[in-house]
């Protein structure tokens, strides 16, 4: 029995040993050919690959004193939330996580247990695992439909894969567009291959657009087979994300629009999908269901954040919201009762403790992963539509999510007006929309994100409940063009892609360029 994985997943330039690393989590299959008449001629036959793919978006995988902090999907939205304002690490703890709060792992570049080596090769194995599915097509057997699935997300692995390199190696879409990101690989890559040097960011969201139209042609109207698959309502969902970051409000409207009619989710009470750790609830679009033989354990999602479960949560790296946050949420928001407890004795004048993620079974360390739900694409579409001057569609979609937290809620706000820092407050609709995003998304979706295609700036307080020692005392977290939130190529890129100079093509180490 040979690993699929070896079979789906050759890697990239500078980037062959995260296949190693990978075979030893994933599904094994007795095929042996990528060829037309072996692994992937029959399009059921190429679910396999396509399942280990899914598979390593929720394993960890990478090498020895980095595995910890690195389980897919899951760990790279704890790192892109600790980055930001709302989410608190209360201690190191471990230290898993807390040198991405403090922005003290760019100069670690160099290492293979560091964050620049686990994200780039994370998504470029993912991106080379699509590109081999793609490059099989015209030789799969089997009904259309079944074939367009299998395609369609490979395509749209492909596009999500890009997205977040973009959003994590470069600066931010718009005003950016000309400035380096990474380079693209539209073909199976091996040994040997001839690396590519860095595209601008145009041109990799370019692709990201062509790969995730082509998903959605290819999934509308094929059938789901898992909820870890992406379905066309997910995939509308990805475009409608990387719509907020172009700023294109039209298609992140429409895509959001799309995404809540296809998807047949509802936005649920708080107290309808509590511990956030189900797949089977009816507003979750897209995540892993998790069995017992394949949890992470220590390494695993909610060994970080259930305080009062088996992991590193409850040694003192507590989770905490931004108390001024929390405090300016109306009284009898249920997200205030179910979410955090600012009673809890281990707060400790910091942030207010998290109970909005717990483990399903502390005893077997499961709970699924989520990553998106339909509340998002509420929020999404509320957003571009107020930056459309359509407030009153913007109010409506925004009430869908908030009639089921606060009772009776209402708002008269208006206008597009936001703060320099993500702290000052303007009174806008706009303002409303994206703190409720703030509110209902915290944890899930990577704060640092949304701050960097808002082109806002934030600090850290004790007001906040912030520990001194993360609260980036004269780094440039204010300003909005600052590097200190794009990280640094991995070494071993330039070790293996001729066609980039570390010299030229590295990201500035320090904050600013």
């Amino acid at each position: 029995m040979k690993k699929i994985f070896k079979y789906a997943c050759f890697g990239l330039i500078g980037c062959m040993t995260l296949t190693s690393c990978l075979e030893s989590s994933l599904e094994t299959s007795p095929t042996d050919s990528m060829s037309g008449t072996g692994l992937l001629a029959n399009s059921n036959a190429a679910l396999v690959p396509l399942n280990g793919v899914y598979r390593s978006m929720y394993a960890t995988w990478s090498p020895q004193g980095n595995e910890h902090q690195s389980f897919g999907i899951s760990s790279y939205v704890m790192m892109a939330e600790v980055m930001g304002d709302d989410f608190i690490q209360a201690a190191q703890g471990s230290g898993w996580f807390w040198y991405d709060c403090l922005y003290m792992v760019k100069d670690r570049y160099t290492s293979t247990a560091w964050r620049s080596y686990d994200v780039w090769n994370a998504y470029y194995t993912w991106i080379s695992n699509a590109n081999y599915i793609l490059n099989a097509e015209e030789t799969m057997e089997g009904d259309a439909a079944d074939v367009n699935y299998v395609i369609g997300q490979a395509y749209a692995i492909r596009a999500y894969s890009y997205f977040m390199l973009a959003q994590t190696f470069a600066r931010t879409y718009k005003g950016h567009e000309s400035e380096p990101c990474c380079p693209i690989y539209t073909e199976p890559t091996v040994a040997g291959t001839q690396g590519k040097p860095r595209a601008t960011v145009q041109e990799v969201y370019d692709q990201i657009l062509a790969d995730i139209d082509k998903a959605v042609e290819l999934l509308d109207g094929t059938t789901r087979q898992h909820v870890s698959h992406i379905d066309y309502s997910v995939a509308q969902g990805i475009r409608a994300r990387i719509g907020l970051v172009m700023e294109d409000w039209t298609m992140a409207k429409e895509a959001a629009k799309e995404a809540i009619a296809a998807s047949g989710c509802e936005v649920l009470p708080v107290e309808d999908f509590l511990g956030l750790n189900s797949t089977a609830a009816a507003n979750v679009m897209w995540g892993a269901a998790i069995n017992s033989d394949q949890s992470g354990m220590y390494a695993s999602f909610f060994s970080h954040m259930d305080q009062d479960g088996t992991g590193y949560a409850n040694g003192g790296a507590y989770k905490e919201i931004n108390k001024v946050l929390y405090n300016g949420m109306a009284q009898n928001d249920t997200r205030r009762q179910y979410w955090w407890d600012p009673t809890d004795s281990r707060n400790e004048d910091l942030g207010y403790m998290q109970t909005k993620f717990r483990f399903a079974d502390t005893q077997t360390w499961t709970g699924d992963y989520i990553w998106m739900r339909v509340e998002e694409m509420y929020l999404t579409a509320a957003e571009a539509e107020c930056r459309l001057s359509e407030e009153a569609a913007a109010k409506e979609d925004l009430s869908a999510v908030m009639s089921q937290r606060v009772e009776g809620y209402t708002c008269t706000k208006t206008g597009t007006a936001l703060g320099k820092l993500t702290s000052d407050v303007t009174g806008s609709l706009l303002e409303e929309i994206i703190t409720q995003r703030r509110i209902e998304l915290w944890g899930e979706f990577g704060r640092i994100y949304d701050i960097r295609r808002l082109k806002q700036g934030f600090v850290r307080t004790s007001e906040m409940g912030w520990p001194l020692n993360a609260q980036l005392t004269n780094r440039p977290s204010d300003n909005p063009e600052s590097y200190m939130w794009v990280l640094t190529i991995p070494q071993t890129e330039f070790d293996g892609n001729a066609s980039m100079n570390p010299a030229t093509d590295q990201n500035p180490i320090g904050d600013t360029k």
